[in-house]
């Protein structure tokens, strides 16, 4: 793709990025096809050409252009960020990369209404931090019927009991393990579970209280600096458990591994972290990573039940890691029947379900259709915000997939 920036244009570093990316583009438009938005909308603006196309002609207009308005930021608001036409694209299109900087641009040039505004600062204030978000929960959990639709549905009942967490000191092995936000409140039992997993093969996990949200709740609200705050207060927190040999950081949410995954890259500009940033990264690993490389047979599963998994977004596309659960979980001897259109989105992504509400409802339904089909009796994922959503739909049991090999430990 041709590139008309100016070389005053291109002294900026965010430009000579999107310049980069934009270049690597041939329009071929593979990525259409398995954009879950342009399936249902059929517009080539909500699809991955389109969107390019948009932020190309944004980034190259001057500030005051008349060409860039709302209508713009809409096409790129209802991107899932799902990262489907990445692992489509033949040519290796950086999509993610490109849209960060088009989503902070177009906030720059066309600010939101304040409703809009309000319901980001709401959403970013009520999610990152663990004990409000509990408190959140429980007066919602509380005085349901008052709730809003949107939010109604994504509050669960009381979550499984998370039970007694081993004494991980005690085993040579150590490792990490990131709390997260959202997922104590909404469901304590998975780190917990994997806690016991974790313990029947020999590995001790150490929580770190000072780490708190990953900053992905941030970031992908626009709100990047505020992100890049949380990236180095985690950094913080870990870089002690780093410098005393630390074996990895354990991430149960696929969204926060991917996003951990990209604090070297995102903060590589920063002299006082690039380094640290860049270790983290390389010691983040979902939990599937750990599992599978391990003497799965010291786990001794007695209850092998029938499961469909829903592969997160986050897992197959932006970790690369599609297949691996499956993989894990057939080596314990867990039925999984066949899930049509795996690669697609839920409709969780982030706040997206919140945000964007009907797309994300209708890819939620597209998507339990083709996870039930095999009569599964509970469907496993990865993630809790995929987990949560699919789950909002009060139809076939959602839980993550650790969670079901803890239950079947003899």
């Amino acid at each position: 793709m041709q590139t008309h920036f100016t070389e005053e244009d291109l002294k900026k570093p965010h430009i000579r990025e999107a310049d980069r990316v934009l270049r690597t583009c041939v329009h071929c438009g593979f990525c259409n096809a398995t954009c879950p938005t342009y399936q249902l909308l059929g517009d080539e603006r909500d699809g991955p050409r389109g969107r390019i196309y948009l932020m190309k002609e944004m980034l190259e207009s001057p500030d005051d252009d008349t060409q860039v308005t709302e209508e713009t930021r809409l096409h790129l608001d209802r991107c899932l960020t799902c990262l489907n036409c990445e692992t489509t694209c033949p040519s290796g299109v950086e999509y993610h990369k490109l849209v960060n900087i088009g989503r902070a641009e177009i906030e720059r040039r066309v600010p939101r209404s304040l409703p809009e505004r309000s319901l980001r600062f709401g959403l970013r204030k009520a999610l990152v931090e663990p004990r409000r978000f509990k408190a959140l929960l429980k007066l919602g959990q509380t005085f349901k019927p008052l709730v809003p639709g949107t939010l109604r549905d994504k509050m669960p009942p009381a979550p499984v009991d998370a039970g007694t967490r081993p004494e991980g000191k005690r085993h040579a092995r150590q490792m990490l393990i990131l709390e997260g936000c959202v997922q104590p409140g909404l469901s304590p039992n998975t780190n917990a579970a994997t806690a016991r997993v974790l313990d029947r093969l020999g590995i001790g996990l150490t929580p770190a209280p000072e780490a708190g949200c990953c900053g992905a709740i941030d970031f992908h609200l626009n709100a990047q600096q505020a992100g890049r705050e949380r990236m180095r207060a985690n950094i913080d927190a870990w870089w002690p458990h780093v410098e005393a040999g630390c074996e990895t950081i354990v991430q149960t949410a696929s969204g926060c591994g991917a996003f951990v995954k990209e604090y070297g890259e995102m903060l590589a500009d920063d002299p006082d972290y690039a380094h640290k940033a860049e270790r983290i990264s390389d010691l983040a690993k979902d939990l599937v990573e750990v599992l599978r490389d391990e003497d799965l047979d010291a786990l001794d599963i007695q209850e092998r039940r029938r499961l469909a998994f829903h592969c997160p977004c986050t897992l197959q596309h932006a970790q690369k890691l599609g297949g691996a659960v499956e993989q894990v979980l057939g080596r314990l001897g867990f039925a999984l029947t066949p899930v049509q259109d795996a690669h697609l989105c839920c409709g969780s992504a982030g706040t997206y379900s919140v945000t964007q509400p009907e797309l994300a409802t209708e890819l939620r339904n597209n998507k339990l259709d083709n996870l039930e089909a095999g009569n599964p009796e509970v469907i496993v994922t990865a993630n809790i915000g995929c987990q949560t959503h699919l789950a909002g739909a009060n139809r076939t049991p959602v839980r993550h997939w650790i969670e079901i090999v803890d239950e079947a430990l003899a």
